[in-house]
């Protein structure tokens, strides 16, 4: 049973892992702010028994970016169009941006890994929706785009950081600017994806991958994933004092002393 069906997000649940999937394969899975709010209402509604969380989509396109009516006058109905938003004060213009984002933050908690299972197409927004997962499994057909600078736009769903993180400044920039599309093998040589499988044997590769993770213990994997997530912006020894404390919390949980 769906615990969500709408606007063209569907979230299941079977027992710890949950499956979020994209159900608009006739607008290759175009993006809406109805579609950001119902992601955004699918990470809410998680079970806490949940540790992993696939990311698919229907039809030959994980998503095309952007649904092209939001740059038309009139916009999406009952939302406020770009230029309706660009007209307004710069608190309203940050506050809407602020929501639009929430659906592409949730996906790093701690308590839960995200895979994203990518096929075809994966333009703009399609592409900072992956981006917004810990891991990337790819269909050999995949292309990545980053087109928000043809259109005279930023990447601004939260897809900066983890496309930096990945690949590094310099291919960060470069990718972003000219818009280029990053295929299945650059895609696995520079970090954007884990694992690059036939598109027939993509669903198969993210059930394995999905069985190893749940495999370890919850809360080792949980210490473990909050620490390789701090790392950056910790500097040495500080990272090396937060191992310590994971690791006290660990030991004394396996010893049966935690609170």
């Amino acid at each position: 049973m769906a615990l969500l069906d709408k606007d063209g997000v569907r979230l299941t649940v079977d027992d710890t892992v949950a499956t979020v999937t994209l159900t608009n394969p006739a607008k290759r899975n175009a993006q809406s702010p109805a579609l950001w709010r119902a992601l955004a209402e699918a990470g809410r509604s998680l079970p806490g028994t949940v540790r992993v969380v696939v990311l698919r989509a229907e039809g030959m396109s994980f998503s095309a970016g952007l649904d092209r009516q939001a740059f038309t006058p009139e916009g999406f109905e009952g939302e406020p169009s770009f230029i309706e938003l660009a007209r307004g004060s710069d608190e309203r213009l940050d506050s809407t941006i602020a929501e639009y984002q929430e659906a592409f933050t949730w996906w790093r908690r701690n308590d839960i890994i995200s895979v994203a299972a990518v096929q075809g197409h994966a333009i703009g927004a399609g592409f900072q929706l992956a981006l917004a997962c810990d891991l990337r499994v790819v269909a050999e057909d995949v292309q990545f785009a980053m087109r928000e600078t043809s259109l005279g736009l930023v990447p601004d769903l939260a897809g900066t950081q983890p496309l930096t993180s990945l690949v590094g400044y310099a291919r960060a920039l470069e990718i972003c600017a000219t818009g280029r599309f990053v295929h299945a093998e650059e895609a696995e040589r520079i970090g954007l994806a884990n694992l690059v499988v036939p598109a027939e044997e993509l669903d198969a590769a993210v059930a394995d991958l999905t069985t190893a993770l749940v495999a370890p213990p919850r809360d080792a994997v949980i210490e473990t994933k909050a620490l390789l997530r701090g790392a950056p912006s910790r500097p040495y020894d500080e990272q090396r004092a937060a191992e310590r404390a994971a690791q006290a919390r660990r030991l004394r949980d396996l010893a049966g002393l935690s609170d």
